[in-house]
Protein backbone atom coordinates (compact mmCIF):
# COMPACT_ATOMS: atom_id res chain seq x y z
CA UNK A 1 0.00 0.00 0.00
CA UNK A 2 2.74 2.21 0.82
CA UNK A 3 4.29 1.46 -2.26
CA UNK A 4 1.32 2.88 -4.13
CA UNK A 5 0.95 5.51 -2.78
CA UNK A 6 4.86 6.53 -2.79
CA UNK A 7 4.91 5.73 -6.26
CA UNK A 8 1.38 7.79 -7.33
CA UNK A 9 3.39 11.05 -5.27
CA UNK A 10 6.39 10.54 -6.69
CA UNK A 11 4.52 10.46 -10.09
CA UNK A 12 2.74 13.03 -10.32
CA UNK A 13 5.00 15.60 -8.58
CA UNK A 14 7.75 14.41 -11.45
CA UNK A 15 5.45 14.86 -14.21
CA UNK A 16 4.33 18.32 -13.24
CA UNK A 17 7.39 19.86 -13.28
CA UNK A 18 9.15 20.91 -16.57
CA UNK A 19 12.21 19.59 -16.09
CA UNK A 20 11.50 16.28 -14.31
CA UNK A 21 13.66 16.15 -11.52
CA UNK A 22 13.84 12.37 -10.91
CA UNK A 23 14.49 9.83 -13.19
CA UNK A 24 12.30 6.15 -13.33
CA UNK A 25 15.18 4.89 -12.12
CA UNK A 26 15.14 7.05 -9.10
CA UNK A 27 11.79 6.35 -8.20
CA UNK A 28 12.02 2.55 -8.57
CA UNK A 29 14.76 2.41 -6.54
CA UNK A 30 12.58 4.53 -4.08
CA UNK A 31 10.02 2.20 -4.17
CA UNK A 32 11.62 -1.05 -3.68
CA UNK A 33 13.54 1.06 -0.28
CA UNK A 34 9.58 2.42 0.34
CA UNK A 35 8.90 -1.69 0.33
CA UNK A 36 11.54 -2.99 2.66
CA UNK A 37 11.46 -0.30 5.31
CA UNK A 38 8.00 -1.70 4.98
CA UNK A 39 9.11 -5.18 5.14
CA UNK A 40 11.07 -4.90 8.21
CA UNK A 41 8.60 -2.76 10.33
CA UNK A 42 5.99 -5.08 9.59
CA UNK A 43 8.17 -8.13 10.96
CA UNK A 44 9.01 -6.56 13.94
CA UNK A 45 5.40 -5.95 14.98
CA UNK A 46 3.16 -8.48 13.01
CA UNK A 47 4.59 -11.45 15.91
CA UNK A 48 3.14 -9.06 18.55
CA UNK A 49 -0.21 -8.66 16.82
CA UNK A 50 -0.14 -12.61 16.91
CA UNK A 51 1.07 -13.71 20.11
CA UNK A 52 -1.90 -10.89 21.37
CA UNK A 53 -4.54 -12.96 19.57
CA UNK A 54 -3.15 -16.32 21.17
CA UNK A 55 -4.04 -15.40 24.36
Amino acid sequence: MLVIIFAGLSFLVNGSRTVPLYSQVDIIAGMVFVFVLSMIVSASVWPAIIEKKED
